[in-house]
């Protein structure tokens, strides 16, 4: 009887053979369908243009490579073959990759600058400026390196009273980014440190790395200190050069953009003093010569005061004259307006209106006495009415008002009642409380 294999059985001898002869491979082909799942594992198609195979990136692997995964990205790398039992399926598990036709460095350098561009990490109107001459320097780089002694040399030879202060650092390997990012920080909080040279010599791209490092990209952009970049030759460019405030193309050159040269200075400041006599000297001349002009052009301010004095007596004399012939014009109108008045005396309208308002008032009290009168009639009247139909008035004569106890109602049948039930009693002077005893309902 042949063997019967289940399907468990026959995917193992399928795995078996297939990772057994393929333990070590390298493919190569175009990436689609690329996933990234929250595991961080990349799944994604391998093809070509007859076949494609699945394929997937375990994440350690995935975060050692220097660049980023992307659709269309054509890579050579090297596997090992495995099958997945559940499904059934054969893909190749990826070790290594490199893209085709341009390194791993490059395309983590153009993605990494294509993504901190996009952040604004490049823009020219967040970079600060270079102090004209700082207390001190801040250098970071190797300190058995050329590129510190260039700088020393250079800072020494322009102006050697400027303070330097050396952060060592590696300069290349895995090592080198942490500690330049460290040593930012701590220039940071030195003071009187006015700028920050990060320099090293040149080298291939591999060398540079640690100069294209995003966490030194985003430490160089944090400083509250500016940063002059000086990272190998003039041709290299990095990461760090378009982040800093200033780039230089060599650790030489930025020694110089950091100082300028005592001696070029001081011979600055002598062309500047013998301009500054020059031209006080001129400003002097000047202004004397105007004063002389003024001088010959201004009168003797005495004689210029006698005649301001005899103007104003002048002046006093006519202003008195003028408040005499006023006051004699005032007067002389006053007494006509006066004379005026009295021929027009409101006296006898005044009599004549006095006697009609007495009259008025006679008669309206006489008026108001006999309302007055009316109205106390009517109210006697409208009294007696209301004393007659008065409640009170009733009780007077013998009748009595009874309630119930406790509600209050007053009781107008005797149904209303039963026998042992309170009852209050109102009659013309007083009340009293009751129980009933008897009840005749007739």
């Amino acid at each position: 009887m042949k063997e019967i294999l289940t399907v468990r059985e026959l995917t193992e001898r399928i795995q078996f053979v297939l990772e057994s002869s393929f333990d070590s491979l390298w493919v190569e082909g175009e990436i689609s369908n690329l996933r990234k799942p929250a595991s961080g594992h990349l799944y994604f198609t391998l093809k070509d243009e007859q076949a494609q195979i699945r394929a997937v990136i375990f994440r350690p692997v995935y975060r050692a490579m220097r660049f980023e995964i992307q659709d269309g990205m054509h890579i050579i790398c090297r596997a090992r073959l495995g099958v997945y039992k559940p499904r059934g399926e054969y893909q190749i598990i990826i070790e290594v990759a490199e893209p085709k036709g341009i390194g791993a460095l490059q395309i983590a350098f153009e993605q990494l600058k294509a993504r901190l561009e996009k952040e604004g990490l490049f823009d020219p109107a967040r970079k600060k400026p270079i102090p004209f001459l700082p207390k001190k320097i801040g250098v970071i780089t190797s300190p058995s390196g050329a590129a510190i002694r260039d700088i020393l040399n250079i800072t020494g030879r322009r102006f050697p009273s400027v303070g330097i202060v050396i952060a060592p650092v590696r300069v290349q390997g895995a090592e080198a980014p942490p500690e330049i990012v460290e040593a930012l920080a701590n220039l940071n909080t030195l003071p009187d440190v006015g700028v920050i040279i990060v320099a090293r010599g040149g080298g291939s791209l591999e060398d540079l790395a640690p100069f294209n490092d995003e966490r030194v990209a985003r430490a160089i952009f944090e400083s509250r200190i500016p940063v002059i970049s000086a990272v190998g030759h003039e041709i290299d460019f990095t990461i760090a050069d378009f982040v800093a405030d200033l780039r230089a193309p060599t650790p030489s050159a930025a020694a110089e953009l950091a100082v300028p040269v005592r001696n070029e200075l001081r011979e600055s400041l002598k062309r500047f003093c013998l301009r500054l006599e020059v031209l006080h000297r001129k400003m002097r001349e000047n202004l004397a010569e105007q004063v002389e002009s003024l001088r010959e052009r201004l009168r003797d301010p005495r004689r210029k005061i006698v005649e301001l004095r005899i103007s104003v007596d002048d002046s006093y004399e006519k202003l008195t004259a003028a408040i005499r012939r006023g006051a004699v014009e005032k007067r002389s109108r006053v007494a006509a307006e006066l004379r005026h008045l009295m021929a027009l005396t409101p006296l006898a309208g005044i009599r004549n209106s006095r006697f009609l308002i007495e009259n008025m008032k006679k008669n309206m009290l006489t008026g108001l006495f006999r309302t007055m009168d009316y109205f106390r009639s009517r109210l006697e009247t409208h009294t007696g009415i209301l004393d007659s139909l008065s409640p009170l008035a009733i009780l007077k004569r013998g009748y009595s008002i009874t309630r119930k106890r406790p509600e209050g109602l007053i009781i107008k049948e005797a149904s209303a009642l039963s026998v042992g039930d309170e009852v209050g009693v109102k009659v013309s002077a007083g009340s009293f409380d009751a129980r009933v005893i008897r009840i005749d309902r007739e």
